[in-house]
């Protein structure tokens, strides 16, 4: 089980995003409203850092003072020098102690720069790796099934499930083999199920196929039907496109990666560059953390 990134963003990030996108329709505001809950949330440990980077600030000189002259005056005699300035960090503290709000912090927030790099916002990618062996080989294949990690999918607003790509006979074929990609959620249930109750994104929601490694080894078509042609590896990727990737919010023309215009210098800026800038104005400021993870 997951208890990292993963289990913050399925379990925390997506539901918020949901609970607000079901108050007020808009992706844009739902991602403004997420990212302002999840910055009250850290606030405590936010202000705890900054505290302790202004009193570090404050009694740095004294403590640099004091550290030079307990070096000079137990020079020979390293052990009591360790005991003074334990001492010493005991009076005014330890400045490496600000880091723990810092790390206690950072799986929530890198949860939800992964929350907004994926569905809706974004397409998702699967990478089916593939071995094609020649046909005096065939023999020595073992089936064995080859799944992908999952991944949350939107097939509608609101709606989503973990996906998986899934190839039954396994991913080692003979030249002359024939093999079909399944999209499916982890409970067996298929993609195309997920589809047909909700129909009217069936077609924004259709799977493209790209073979990123080893072209001329196979051949795929529309349906990911695989045809393996030459001994070697491949890699195809089958993408599912983001339903909200091209929703505009505001000045943004698209929350996915299309991008949008920056007034009379017609900048292109990709979502990518929005959560960029957003996300350091609403998470990181005020901005301890670059200071603090300095120090540590």
């Amino acid at each position: 089980m997951d208890f990292g990134i993963g289990f913050l963003t399925n379990n925390v990030m997506l539901p918020i995003l949901d609970f607000f996108y079901g108050i007020v329709p808009s992706y844009g505001l739902a991602i403004v409203a997420l990212t302002l809950v999840i910055r009250t949330a850290v606030y405590p440990l936010s202000a705890g850092s900054i505290r302790s980077m202004r009193r570090t600030k404050v009694v740095q000189p004294y403590m640099q003072k004091r550290q030079e002259e307990i070096k000079t005056r137990y020079k020979d005699d390293p052990t009591k020098q360790q005991e003074e300035m334990g001492k010493l960090f005991k009076e005014v503290g330890n400045p490496l102690a600000g880091c723990l709000p810092v790390l206690l912090q950072m799986p929530v927030l890198f949860a939800l720069f992964a929350t907004l790099r994926g569905s809706p916002f974004a397409n998702i990618n699967y990478s089916v790796n593939l071995q094609i062996f020649p046909q005096s080989q065939i023999e020595r294949i073992v089936p064995q099934a080859f799944a992908t990690k999952p991944q949350n999918i939107y097939v509608a607003d609101g709606v989503r499930a973990p996906v998986v790509a899934l190839l039954p006979g396994g991913n080692n074929l003979g030249v002359g083999e024939t093999t079909k990609v399944l999209f499916q959620t982890t409970e067996g249930k298929p993609f195309k199920a997920l589809l047909a109750e909700n129909p009217e994104n069936k077609q924004e929601l259709a799977i493209e196929w790209t073979v990123t490694k080893g072209e001329e080894r196979v051949q795929i078509d529309a349906q990911g039907n695989i045809v393996a042609l030459q001994p070697g590896d491949v890699t195809i990727q089958g993408t599912i496109p983001g339903l909200a990737a091209n929703k505009g919010f505001l000045f943004i023309k698209a929350l996915g990666p299309g991008g949008s215009s920056w007034g009379k210098w017609g900048n292109k800026l990709g979502y990518c560059g929005h959560g960029a800038v957003f996300w350091h104005q609403l998470v990181f400021q005020p901005d301890p953390l670059r200071s603090r993870i300095e120090q540590c």
